[in-house]
């Protein structure tokens, strides 16, 4: 049985002319074409290999996206398989925040994390508060899908109700009894299989070294010949393989909660179960502090206490308003899910008060923001499946069962709150494609300076992972927020908001080993 973590889980280019656009039309009221301009602007085709340069070379035909009519939406063909284009296309869900200045300097790709994090919804609802007013008036704004998420060409698995039912069904045998381990490995199993099929050949093309070739196609169509990206937790191994793969393509990149690439397999769950025990201790410290905390004592007291809280849930489920039952791996996803960012952590001190008096539908409630539920068979997006499919190709499959040891024994010392809910059925065991992902350090040689940014209490991504990724960068400027919570940019620090807009906006980086407190 395979361990999964909880997670893993932003030179000047000359102003965009008038006379040097070409324009898509957008049909008027009643269905006509009308002669509404929607600006793009001539794609880049430079360096591109020739069975790639009809990609390349797209035309974007923008439309105003029905959700927001402030915003551009266009869908770019991309070839499901590099290796072989002639095997069929995929589709890049795209939606643009224009430049307020009118005249952006370029384009700035995001990705929000993941995988499987849907960049096209977190820009069309969040971009205009996450990013500075700096940045918006001189750069393009661009979200995306990537292949295999959300409103691209995605990953389909099961059903609403399906789902419901593998993320939220207590099993039936007793927790790490080899009953249990075969019960959640059939789940995991069921899951797989269903991926492969209703996703199709597809599923094994979702990788995040293709995700970063479908970057570079982003990058020539929308006309510019370098990249400016941010990339939050995932997305900061997304950003560095695009510099792996393109450093003369590479312009000015953020990677804001860094994954390090280097580390082993067998190293990604366990120091990020470290890194959640290290958030839930923080946590538990300043509820302690607060009035409507239902814990006393000290933190190991208070922890010991949450521990017991889920045992119990793990043997007697609460009955909830919805008509679900909320059990210890429910309860644990809740409170995992509120380790992400401080501002949760009143609503997880209601929900651990409100469960202590057996009553669980707070706790459900950040169960159900984490999964992306929004009612009965209901989700937000694909996120479960494409995490999956991403993690299933790009990690190897290179643990020994001794591994597998090593890693619960290291957890149970170290995460000991964390500890008895880390593990869970085995879904890449049963994936229909084996991984084609390495790990290994990235130098990206020849690329300009990229700022990797780090939090120093990140429970999902650790600040080790930033130094480390700072580090083997040959261009990595390290830059830290002293703090709780995953990444840094669109916090509230304005030491670490004018250190990123500065960059991306003039392509000075702060100098190496900055810290903002």
């Amino acid at each position: 049985m395979r361990r999964w973590g909880a997670a893993i889980a932003s030179v000047a280019i000359s102003a965009l002319a008038l006379s040097g656009c070409m324009y898509a039309m957008i049909p008027e009221e009643g269905g006509t074409a009308g002669p509404t301009p929607i600006p793009t602007k001539a794609p880049v085709t430079t360096g591109v290999a020739e069975e790639l340069v009809s990609y390349y070379g797209q035309t974007l035909e923008w439309e105003q996206c029905e959700d927001n009519k402030d915003m551009d939406c266009t869908m770019v063909q991309v070839p499901m398989n590099y290796a072989d284009p002639s095997a069929g296309d995929i589709e890049i869900a795209v939606v643009r925040l224009r430049a307020s200045s009118g005249e952006a300097q370029g384009s700035l790709l995001m990705n929000p994390g993941g995988p499987g994090g849907s960049g096209f919804d977190f820009v069309m609802t969040a971009a205009t508060y996450v990013f500075s007013k700096d940045l918006r008036a001189q750069f393009d704004i661009i979200g995306f899908d990537p292949r295999g998420v959300g409103s691209s060409t995605a990953v389909k698995c099961f059903d609403g109700l399906q789902m419901d039912a593998y993320l939220y069904d207590i099993p039936e045998n007793e927790r790490n009894t080899d009953a249990w381990v075969e019960e959640v490995d059939a789940n995991a199993a069921s899951f797989a299989q269903a991926c492969a099929d209703n996703t199709g050949e597809l599923l094994e093309h979702i990788t995040t070294e293709n995700s970063a070739r479908d970057i570079d196609v982003l990058r020539g169509v929308l006309g510019d010949e370098t990249l400016s990206y941010i990339g939050f937790s995932y997305g900061t191994f997304l950003g560095a393989t695009y510099a792996k793969l393109f450093p003369e393509r590479a312009g000015r990149l953020v990677l804001d909660g860094a994954i390090d690439p280097g580390i082993p397999s067998a190293d990604v769950g366990k120091i990020q179960a470290v890194g959640f025990e290290s958030a839930l201790r923080a946590f538990m410290e300043g509820c302690l502090a607060a009035k409507d905390c239902p814990y006393s004592g000290d933190v190991d007291e208070a922890l010991a206490d949450l521990s017991e809280l889920l045992a119990e849930l793990d043997a007697r489920p609460l009955k909830l308003a919805d008509g679900r039952e909320l059990g210890a791996d429910s309860a644990f996803t809740g409170v995992v899910s509120a380790m992400y960012q401080e501002g949760w952590w009143p609503v997880l001190r209601q929900g651990l008060t409100d469960a202590e008096e057996g009553i669980g539908d707070t706790l459900m409630y950040l169960a159900d923001v984490y999964n992306g539920r929004e009612g009965v068979g209901s989700y937000a997006d694909n996120s479960t499946e494409a995490f999956n499919a991403y993690n299933c190709m790009d990690y190897p499959a290179d643990m020994t069962d001794a591994e597998l040891d090593e890693v619960d024994a290291f957890v149970k010392e170290n995460a000991p709150t964390i500890a008895p809910y880390w593990s869970g059925g085995d879904v890449c065991a049963a994936w229909p494609y084996p991984p084609s992902g390495t790990r290994g350090e990235i130098a990206a040689e020849g690329a300009p300076p990229i700022l990797v940014v780090g939090t120093t209490n990140d429970p999902a991504t650790p600040y080790e992972w930033a130094v480390s990724l700072a580090e083997q960068l040959s261009s990595g400027v390290l830059l830290t927020r002293v703090g709780e919570g995953h990444t840094a940019y669109g916090q509230g620090n304005s030491c670490i908001d004018a250190a990123v807009d500065t960059f991306l906006l003039e392509g000075t980086p702060p100098a190496d080993q900055t810290t903002c407190k």
